[in-house]
């Protein structure tokens, strides 16, 4: 590259960079989101004297709102542009706090919970696929995994401003200063382009054309990247249909709907929602419960970056053995200490400490694995079908652990529900041997063909054989163990 290309192509890898850090802020919306319920719901429990039941419903509408929008922002993103649907996310999600901080009954709460959903929704779907977009390809990897750190990192500064806002006890506060970040999002996102491919999607190619020469520089990356895109329109997004002709991709889905369902029954969002209540079970008072809390989400950013580094090095499979099991290690151990009683300061001590083991067990596995593995065992034609099924049943899945975990412990108990949810880590360790492939260090075509060629679905990340190769979508009889899938 000649001096000219190289010093334009610097200031646009910039521009490029700033633009990921921007979109990747949406993360940071789901993630104070998630937070900032933990700390209040104790005060809002007391203000409006409702039951443990209610204060369920007022946690889980935001994961039932997220669920609806999520399924809305497929088609949002195909028409309105990714860019103009994270700006609806981002004004949903400002007026959603707003009404939460001035909610004057629990059923207003509700509502204004499930705007926030909404947002949520919209983002979670959005955010990562603009990133995937606009990214240069050589950082493409670490924009969507700064997404993922930035879902961390709210929900953290969600938690510390909970503790903060917990010597006053003002809940509202607590919800509604949310609004200043998302406010700030908001307006941060009128400096986004818009993605190049859905402008190439909407006809639009000379402003397609623009974008990337100032997110890329170099007219020959540009030439190129645009060649890409214009082959990769040429595969249209068929999932429906597939879904109802292809036995093969039927798998895939249903393999996809799988995993949303392990991350989510692993237990964790029981301990992003309801932290406090838990340390108030052994024995804290309101202060200690919220700098747990805080300690927790902290954990939860550090442990992330194990993933991030080791996920190339040992493999998929690898990882989910082991923090499956150091989930299933830690939760029992909870149960069990609450079974045999807590009755000194350095039985509290352990049982936090294993508490937090079982947060770096999932940070450093399920958490962002399963959404990897999600969109690498996905064919290409349906590709936003898949993964928008997989989204879906995390959402609804969230929204039940959320709305159940209240109930179980006044039904079965303390010792009883962490047992439960510590077996399920179990049980996931053996579907992950039985369902889950290792995709490390595979092409996503080489999935694709060995999916289509009707090989068990933990086998579809070898290397495919010339024959399967050759097998395209082949839709012939597969195997007992993909029939069940």
């Amino acid at each position: 590259m000649n001096a000219v290309a190289t010093s334009s192509f610097r200031p646009s890898r910039t521009a490029a960079v700033f633009t990921c850090i921007l979109a990747a802020l949406a993360g940071l919306m789901f993630g104070l989101d998630i937070g900032v319920i933990s700390g209040a719901s104790q005060f809002i429990q007391k203000d409006f004297q409702v039951s443990d039941h209610v204060i369920e419903w007022i946690v889980s509408a935001m994961m039932l709102g997220a669920a609806v929008g999520a399924l809305g922002a497929s088609w949002m993103s195909a028409r309105l542009g990714r860019k103009r649907s994270l700006i609806l996310g981002a004004t949903l999600f400002v007026a959603g706090s707003l009404l939460c901080g001035g909610a004057w009954s629990p059923q207003t709460l509700i509502v204004a919970r499930f705007v926030l959903g909404l947002a949520i929704g919209i983002a979670t779907f959005t955010a990562p696929l603009y990133l995937a977009e606009v990214a240069p390809e050589k950082i493409r990897g670490a924009m969507i995994s700064l997404y993922q750190l930035m879902i961390t990192i709210g929900i953290l500064v969600a938690f510390l401003s909970d503790t903060a806002f917990s010597y006053s006890g003002n809940w509202r506060w607590m919800l509604g200063i949310i609004a200043i970040p998302g406010a700030l999002f908001l307006l941060s996102l009128f400096l986004l382009p818009d993605s190049p491919r859905w402008l190439m999607m909407r006809g639009r190619t000379r402003q397609a054309e623009d974008v990337l020469h100032r997110l890329r520089g170099d007219r020959a990356l540009v030439t190129r990247e645009m060649a890409d895109i214009a082959e990769q329109l040429k595969t249209p997004q068929r999932g429906w249909h597939l879904f109802q002709q292809n036995v093969n991709f039927r798998r895939s889905v249903g393999l996809g709907v799988l995993l949303q369902l392990m991350q989510q029954f692993t237990g964790m969002n029981v301990v992003m929602y309801y932290a406090p209540r838990i340390f108030q079970n052994l024995g804290y008072d309101i202060h200690a419960q919220l700098w747990f809390t805080a300690i927790v989400g902290l954990t939860n950013v550090l442990a992330t970056f194990i993933a991030i580094g080791l996920v190339d090095k040992l493999g998929r499979k690898p990882i989910l053995y082991i923090g499956f099991a150091v989930m299933a290690v830690g939760l029992g151990i909870v149960g069990s200490m609450m079974h045999l009683g807590i009755a000194t300061h350095a039985q509290q001590l352990f049982t936090v400490a294993m508490l937090l083991i079982f947060i770096v067990g999932f940070a450093m596995s399920a958490g962002p694995l399963i959404w990897t593995l999600c969109s690498e065992v996905q064919p290409l034609k349906g590709r936003d079908f898949g993964i928008g099924c997989s989204t879906f049943t995390n959402w609804i899945a969230n929204m039940i652990v959320g709305a159940t975990f209240l109930s179980l412990l006044n039904g079965i108990g303390n010792a009883a529900t962490f047992w439960l949810y510590g077996g399920l880590n179990l049980v996931f360790i053996v579907l992950t041997f039985w369902l889950i492939p290792e995709t490390k260090g595979v092409t996503l075509e080489q999935i694709e063909r060995n999916l289509m060629s009707g090989l068990p679905l933990r086998e579809i990340g070898k290397q495919a054989s010339p024959v399967a190769a050759g097998a395209g979508f082949n839709t012939k009889k597969v195997s007992r163990e993909s029939a069940i899938s």
